[in-house]
C-alpha cells in the first residue's frame, strides 16, 4: 500500500508498504529545493535487519522522472514480460519493476550512495503492490511528493 506519510511534522512525504510483508517499508521524505531545476529528497529503506537511508537524491526537472517511469507501469496493468528500470542521474537510486501473475507488480528499490568512492554501500527491499489501484496510487502521490511547492 502506499500512502501520504503521517509525519508528526507535517512534511510531505510518502510511504510505501509491501502487500505481502507490511514490515518492508520505502519512505520518500525530507524533500527541498536550493534553486527551481531540482528537488533534492531523502528515502528510507527498512526491512527485518535492514535500516538504510540516502539523504540527498536529486530529481532534475529535465529528467524523464521516477514518476513518469511509474505511470508507465500504470498504464501497462495488464503485465509485461521481462523487468524494467530507472534510476537517477547520480544512480543513487535505482528502481527495478517485474509483473507478477495475479496482477502484481515487484517494485525493487535499490539505495547505493557513493558510487565512485571506495568503500560504497548499496541496499535494496522489494515490494509487492496491485498493478491497479495500488500503483496508480503510489505514481500519484510521488508526482505530489515531488511537484508540491513546500511552505
Amino acid at each position: 500500500m502506499t500512502s501520504p506519510d503521517g509525519r508528526l511534522d507535517d512534511k510531505p512525504g510518502v510511504t510505501i508498504r509491501c502487500q505481502d510483508s507490511s514490515s518492508v517499508v520505502v519512505t520518500f521524505c525530507d524533500r527541498f529545493s536550493f534553486d527551481a531545476d531540482s528537488v533534492h529528497y531523502a528515502v528510507e529503506l527498512r526491512a527485518p535487519g535492514l535500516t538504510a537511508r540516502v539523504d540527498e537524491v536529486v530529481a532534475w526537472i529535465w529528467d524523464s522522472g521516477l514518476t513518469a517511469f511509474l505511470e508507465k507501469l500504470v498504464a501497462d496493468y495488464r503485465g509485461w514480460d521481462g523487468e524494467r528500470s530507472w534510476q537517477t542521474h547520480d544512480r543513487d537510486l535505482t528502481v527495478s519493476a517485474v509483473f507478477r501473475s495475479g496482477g502484481y507488480v515487484g517494485l525493487t528499490w535499490t539505495l547505493r550512495p557513493w558510487t565512485q568512492a571506495a568503500g560504497g554501500w548499496g541496499a535494496s527491499v522489494t515490494t509487492w503492490l496491485e498493478a491497479g489501484e495500488q500503483m496508480a496510487c503510489l505514481a500519484a502521490d510521488v508526482r505530489n511528493f515531488l511537484t508540491t511547492e513546500q511552505p
